[in-house]
């Protein structure tokens, strides 16, 4: 547990460090949430906020799994190719994506009528990245469909969740610890590290996110997702990653149907933790 501790204690700190880092180069020459910069958007309040909070996740937390201790050459190339490959789609969607289609449902019913989106090469890209990464660090073709249906519904999903500000690492926060923990308890480094490091370069971006002066967008929140989904097949048995993955399917199948922001302004205790380190509602202009 000792060896797991340090590796986590250090991946967090390079991932925190090193998004922090980015994020700062990123937007030194570009205001944050300039009207004139291609990676401005308007939030849910209509103010315009700057998506380079994404990049800055993608290419910190990248470097830290370059350098970070502990990870076996195949493990680094598979985060690697998880979390810059999600995060580039991510990044392509920002920046050319329409809303003329949404969901899985709406991107992939215009691919039957001949209309490729820019979703619906998102969604074929991260699948076709999940599956590389989940045959790099599973055994047989059986656990590496699952491990790869995991790392790109984990990378979807968390991209749902990021409606609101800080929501998306939030989750990310709160799913990711237990799976640092039970991989501390269970000493397995490897995945300790693989979870330390996104968790600690989501954290480091978390202030920016909850002042609304920044959001992870396609790029970031595909990243966080598909490194904690990775981060989970490496860490669990058949039984809990066949749980894991039921769960993403579930929830996304659920996103389909219902609002998730809905769901949770209506539930006391997730609207509470929603809201945590927010603006008010009443603070909107």
């Amino acid at each position: 547990m000792a060896r797991g501790l340090l590796y986590a204690l250090v991946g967090a700190a390079l991932g925190a460090a090193a998004a922090r880092a980015a994020y700062t180069a990123f937007t030194r020459t570009r205001g944050q949430g300039d009207p004139a910069d291609r990676w401005t958007r308007k939030n849910h309040r209509g103010e315009p906020i700057t998506l380079l909070e994404g990049p800055a996740f993608v290419a910190g937390s990248g470097a830290a799994l370059a350098l970070a201790p502990g990870l076996p050459a195949r493990v680094r190339l598979a985060a690697l190719l998880a979390g810059g490959g999600s995060g580039a789609l991510g990044a392509y969607d920002d920046l050319y994506g329409t809303t003329s289609s949404k969901g899985f449902k709406g991107h992939l019913s215009a691919l039957t009528r001949g209309e490729v989106t820019s979703g619906a090469v998102k969604i074929l890209g991260i699948g076709a990245t999940g599956l590389a990464a989940a045959a790099l660090v599973s055994k047989g073709p059986v656990d590496t469909l699952v491990n790869g249906a995991t790392i790109a519904g984990a990378a979807n999903l968390a991209n749902l969740f990021d409606l609101r500000p800080g929501r998306a690492i939030k989750v990310g926060l709160l799913t990711g610890g237990p799976l640092l923990a039970a991989s501390l308890l269970r000493d397995r480094p490897v995945s300790a590290a693989l979870t330390a490091v996104p968790l600690g370069a989501a954290a480091a971006l978390l202030p920016e996110d909850l002042g609304e002066r920044a959001m992870l967008g396609d790029a970031g929140a595909n990243a966080l997702g598909a490194l904690l989904g990775l981060a989970a097949v490496t860490g669990l048995g058949r039984p809990g990653r066949l749980a894991v993955l039921g769960t993403v399917v579930a929830l996304t199948a659920a996103a389909e149907k219902v609002s998730f922001t809905k769901v949770i302004a209506g539930n006391q205790v997730l609207n509470r933790l929603d809201m945590l380190g927010r603006r008010p509602a009443a603070a909107a202009v």
